[in-house]
């Protein structure tokens, strides 16, 4: 099984990072794990923005590598040079970090040189991303031979875009491209015309879209959560009292609709889900009606089976019969079985599961896991 990586919270929490610096005036670097050999905290396509004076957004390792990190990255701005750099974590004398870090994996870390006068600079290329919810590949060109010129963050690919690069392609990676689209994985390749070079080829999606109906107390606690992980959050339902800016700041939108309204403002692709948690049956049972004759492929209902059960018989009482490719979709009682009774813990529960879910887990402990907690990115 291939790796499979969505940075995008961290992506865009560098891209604002980036705009402010810019802003400011402030020179930065960019840095990303390129390759990892055995374990590490942190999987190719993790990055970290680095200023001038030192703020750091982002992250390439669980801190124990972001001081040297630091150094390194100030070196590269003042140089106005792309560099790599190799950490041993698996060697406890290594006295250039100066910490038995445990993970026994080598990291390797490429710092690139943020010119703000390049049209198609590493950050711009990120920032393609966000101007269109569809899944993209950022292509990182590097090498590991000591003292190697670095190429760095070189091409951004979408199917009905442009290829937007600073070589033309020139390492004729459109077809693996093109794969790792496919198969929604990223990989590592080595390239044939210089043999030196290596090209991390990542696949990123958007980030998860939760739109929930309702409105209530006990969604509070679920959009800070959601909140916290970068997620776009959307909350609609009929009482004009509770879908209000003022009881969830951390919302994307809020609309105020009657539940035959509900997808007139939503846009569904693969990275939406919803939650049906109003409390009130008739409204949840109408939204229900109208979910199912989508091509959403999740839908989580807080309340008990029964409720789920009667929902059915309702619906078939209205001639709609849901067939096993629609139950798949339907969570319910949504949330992973984790003893939660608080709206706190319930709406861990639920987050829980939808993680899991997009992750393609089935949400048990790790304790349990035979093999490697992270899923190993391919290297060709």
């Amino acid at each position: 099984m291939l790796a499979k990586h969505y940075f995008m919270k961290e992506i865009s929490e560098i891209l604002k990072s980036y705009t402010q610096a810019r802003t400011s005036g402030k020179k930065t670097a960019l840095a990303t794990v390129v390759k990892v050999e055995g374990s590490s905290y942190r999987q190719p396509g993790a990055r970290m923005l680095v200023t001038e004076d030192g703020i750091l957004t982002g992250a390439i390792s669980g801190g124990c590598l972001e001081g040297d990190a630091l150094r390194k990255a100030l070196l590269s701005i003042n140089q106005q040079q792309n560099k790599l750099v190799t950490y041993n974590t698996s060697n406890e004398d290594d006295a250039e970090i100066g910490l038995q870090l445990g993970c026994n994996g080598i990291v390797h870390i490429l710092f690139e040189y943020i010119d703000y006068e390049a049209a198609n600079n590493p950050i711009q290329l990120l920032r393609q991303l966000e101007l269109e919810r569809k899944e993209a590949v950022v292509v990182t060109v590097f090498s590991l031979k000591r003292n190697a010129s670095q190429t760095g963050t070189s091409l951004f690919y979408r199917n009905d875009s442009q290829i937007l690069n600073l070589r033309n392609d020139d390492f004729g990676l459109l077809q693996d491209i093109k794969e790792v689209l496919q198969t929604k994985t990223s990989i590592v390749k080595k390239l044939q015309e210089k043999n030196e070079d290596e090209a991390l080829i990542e696949y990123i999606k958007p980030a998860i879209s939760l739109v929930i109906a309702g409105a209530g107390n006990d969604i509070q606690p679920l959009v800070k959560i959601v909140a916290v992980l970068g997620w776009k959050i959307t909350i609609q339902e009929g009482r004009a009292m509770h879908t209000t800016k003022k009881r969830f700041p951390k919302a994307d939108n809020i609309f105020t609709v009657k539940p035959e309204e509900f997808l007139e403002n939503i846009v569904i692709d693969d990275q939406t889900y919803f939650l049906l948690m109003t409390h009130n049956y008739k409204y949840d049972l109408a939204v229900l009606k109208a979910l199912v004759q989508t091509n959403c492929h999740y839908i989580g209902i807080l309340g008990p089976k029964s409720k789920f059960d009667r929902m059915l018989d309702d619906l078939l009482m209205e001639g709609i019969a849901v067939n096993e490719g629609q139950l798949k979709k339907i969570h319910s009682p949504v949330g992973l079985d984790i003893g939660a009774e608080t709206a706190e813990e319930i709406a861990l529960s639920i987050i829980s599961e939808i993680k899991a879910f997009e992750s393609e887990r089935t949400g048990t402990s790790l304790k349990f896991k035979t093999g490697k907690i992270h899923t190993e990115i391919h290297y060709d």
